[in-house]
């Protein structure tokens, strides 16, 4: 599993550089840690970034390139926040040379900790399926219109993973009582599901971009609330474990 925007640690060089906005950090996909606490006892291994997206964005391309054509996208190292708002004061956004030693800081370690456990997986069990994990608020009029679905799950449009295992996954979030669900809607999943899904090699690769109203508030100081979270965690703990008796059955095959 990988939470590429669950973190919120901001170094102070470029900490003292930002706006209000900016040290809010409502972007963060937040609590998932916590909305997760069932992975490690299912023995699914976690890659959690501890820094915001503020500082550069893990699931973006490292170029720069935009995944969805003719909407409106983030940048590696966003300058706005989702409500358009500026996160740095008046010209101290980072530079090309700054963004490039982000990406060597921060980026790329992330993503070789990809590579590895996916290299390391497959070779003990001949397949890897690398669970990528989001949330976002509700309405965001930047990205969509009106309100999000609860679950949207994304594939790459069936490219990031076998069929098989995305009819699995649709069957089980769209069992789940009282929550709604799109499959390669608005989010079809960002970089790290479009890159490492690679089904021919026995990589598969999946996103769920969660509904925070689902699970937490959505509005500063954004707490966690269990009593969501508690309705919701059977249906994602029933998704991981769906990947994962898929994953064990191609296995043996």
């Amino acid at each position: 599993m990988s939470l590429p925007h669950s973190g919120t640690f901001i170094p102070p060089g470029i900490a003292n550089r930002m706006t209000a906005a900016g040290h809010l950090v409502a972007d963060t996909d937040w609590h998932l840690p916590s909305l997760y606490d069932f992975a490690v006892d299912l023995g699914i291994s976690v890659i959690e970034a501890n820094y915001s997206r503020y500082v550069i964005d893990l699931n973006r391309s490292p170029d720069n390139r935009p995944f969805y054509a003719g909407a409106n996208n983030t940048e590696l190292v966003p300058t706005t926040t989702f409500a358009n708002e500026p996160i740095y004061t008046d010209d101290t956004a980072p530079g090309s040379t700054e963004i490039a030693e982000r990406r060597t800081t921060y980026w790329a370690l992330y993503h070789d900790r990809i590579e590895a456990e996916l290299a390391a997986i497959r070779d003990r069990h001949s397949v890897a399926v690398l669970f990528d994990s989001h949330s976002i608020r509700s309405q965001v009029p930047r990205f969509f219109d009106g309100t999000l679905p609860d679950f949207n799950l994304g594939t790459a449009e069936k490219r990031s993973c076998d069929s098989a295992l995305r009819d699995r996954l649709d069957h089980v979030l769209r069992t789940a009582p009282t929550y709604t669900l799109a499959v390669d809607g608005r989010f079809k999943g960002g970089y790290i599901t479009r890159h490492y899904g690679r089904p021919t090699e026995r990589l598969h690769a999946f996103q769920l971009e969660l509904s925070q109203a689902t699970y937490m508030d959505e509005d500063p100081p954004f707490a966690y609330r269990q009593d969501l979270a508690r309705n919701v965690q059977p249906a994602l703990r029933a998704m991981v474990e769906a990947a994962a008796a898929w994953a064990e059955a191609i296995r043996i095959l």
